[in-house]
Order: C-alpha cells, then structure tokens, then sequence
C-alpha cells in the first residue's frame, strides 16, 4: 500500500478540468525532467529542457518545464490537459513557492514538492527511506513510515549544498584567486580553473559575478580530473566526502539509504562500512517519484 504523504509537504492546485496526460517533472538548478504517461500508467515519452529552480525564477521555471514536456514529443499533449507533480529545487524559500504558483501556465492540476521528495519516492518506490543526493546542490532526506520527511543540509548554493558539484566550483575558484594572490600553490587544478574561467583579476571577478550556481558547477569536472595529478584537487574531494558522510550521518542511523546525483555518485566509493551497509539501488528516479505522486494524488497509482 502506498505510504499515505504528511499533507503539509503539498502544494496543490486542481482548475476542475478533466485530466488526459500524466506528468512527472524533477527541477534542478542544470536541467528539468520530464515522465509522461496515460490514465493507464503506461510511459509514453520522455523529455529534458533547461534548469527549474524556483531560485533562477518562476518564469524559467514554467517555461523549462512546459519545454521539457514538449520535447517527450507526445502526439496531441496539450500543457492544459496535463495533471504534473512537480519535484523542484527551491519550494523552501515561501516568497519563490508563491511566484510559482502564481505564474501557474493554466495546467489541469499539479502538486508541488521539494526535487528531493520526489527523489525520495523514486529511490524506494513510495516506502520509507533514506536519498542522499550530490549533484549540482546537494541535500540528505528521509521519507519516514508516518509519511514525514525529514531533511538534513540543502541549504542552498549560496552557503550550503556542501559536497555538492557548485560547492566543489566554489573551493576550486577560490583556491585559483589565492594562488592569483601568491596564497597558494598554481598546481594544475588551478591551471584550469584560470584556462576555463580566466587568467586575470578581473576575468576571475567577471565569472564570479555571473556563474550563479550552474558556473559554479561547471568548474567540478576539474577537480576530478586532477585529482591524481594535484594534492589539493584531492583534497577538496576528501573533503567532499566528508560532508557527504556528514549529512548521511545526521538525517537517520538505520533507514535504507540511496544515492542520487553525479558527484554523490562519484564519491560513493569514499564513504564509510556503516553507510555502504546501508545502501541500496534506487528503484527508479526523481521524474519516476513525480509521476508517482501525481498518481498517488489521484489515487492512479
């Protein structure tokens, strides 16, 4: 039997129209995904656009999102018909989940909750458990068995997310400022940072100005490509993982847990015998945990 969702994680709006398409979206700060399927269940296209954190706009949002839904390339869909549960970075901060809402395109319904529940329900197919995603952010959550959800770290690019791919970018580009300063070693992660980002103060301050949390990001793949070339890309990895275990730790001691995301991924390898015990392959993925939710609400699933 589904696992019955606290009603305070939910955002919902219903037109009273008739529903013909089921939708699955999971937005991030890099892309949005899209699941499709009919009143049956049956997946019927898939889709990806730009990125639809409430933080980069509600506009982008809805724009990525309808783009998302376009490009599953599904004959006759009509944004109107569609019912969408809605996955998507940001829902925390109240003055961005009410732009979102107001800016709703005119859908048949959706329900609204954090990309990191919908991964949640993906990752253990709607029962408790426990995700830890890294990718461009990262965040630790736990469905739990009242239908609760607890949730350690995600508390942003700008001052959180640590361990995550805009986290690793940020120390990478401030070890590239210190070495510009003489502070620090020009070893060859910082060789590639200046090669990606610039060479000069200002082109350095330029990149930093605008890189948001997608820029940011973007400098990560540096890291693990010296990380056997570079001690310091090495130890911003080991710190990482450190943080990684550090929210994994804290959200709950026994619960199965799942990794989602490309950094937790990477670094899964790192993290220590009791969290790798704990570990299982995610059932499905954050768009599959939309679909679902929307399902789940109108008791489809």
């Amino acid at each position: 039997m589904p696992l019955v969702l606290d009603p305070s994680l939910l955002t919902s709006r219903d037109s009273g129209r008739p529903v013909r398409w089921w939708v699955g979206i999971d937005g991030g700060g890099t892309s949005t995904r899209a699941v499709i399927a009919d009143a049956e269940g049956r997946i019927l296209g898939r889709g990806e656009a730009g990125a639809s954190a409430l933080g980069q706009g509600a506009e982008q949002a809805w724009r990525h999102i309808a783009q998302a839904i376009a490009n599953a390339e599904v004959p006759g869909l009509e944004l109107r018909d569609c019912a969408l549960g809605l996955g998507l970075s940001g829902t925390g901060v109240p003055s961005q989940l009410k732009a979102f809402v107001a800016a709703d395109p005119g859908v048949a319904r959706f329900t609204l909750v954090t990309d990191g529940l919908v991964a949640l329900l993906g990752a253990h197919g709607g029962r408790p458990g426990a995700l830890l995603i890294s990718g461009t952010g990262s965040v630790a959550e736990a469905l739990m068995p009242d239908g609760s959800r607890r949730m350690v770290g995600g508390w942003g690019w700008q001052i959180g997310d640590e361990g995550s791919g805009a986290w690793l970018g940020q120390q990478a580009m401030k070890l590239a400022q210190a070495a510009y300063d003489s502070r620090a070693a020009a070893g060859t992660l910082v060789q590639a940072v200046w090669q990606q980002a610039g060479t000069t103060r200002e082109e350095l301050l330029g990149f930093c100005a605008q890189a948001g949390q997608g820029g940011y990001a973007s400098l990560a793949p540096l890291v693990f490509e010296h990380e056997a070339d570079d001690p310091a890309a090495a130890a911003l990895l080991a710190d990482a993982a450190r943080a990684l275990e550090a929210l994994a730790a804290a959200l709950h001691p026994t619960l199965p847990l799942a990794l989602a995301g490309s950094i937790a991924l990477r670094l899964s390898s790192r993290l220590s015998p009791a969290l790798q015990s704990r570990r299982v392959e995610p059932q499905g993925d954050a768009a599959s945990g939309a679909l679902r939710l929307i399902q789940q609400e109108l008791n489809l699933a």
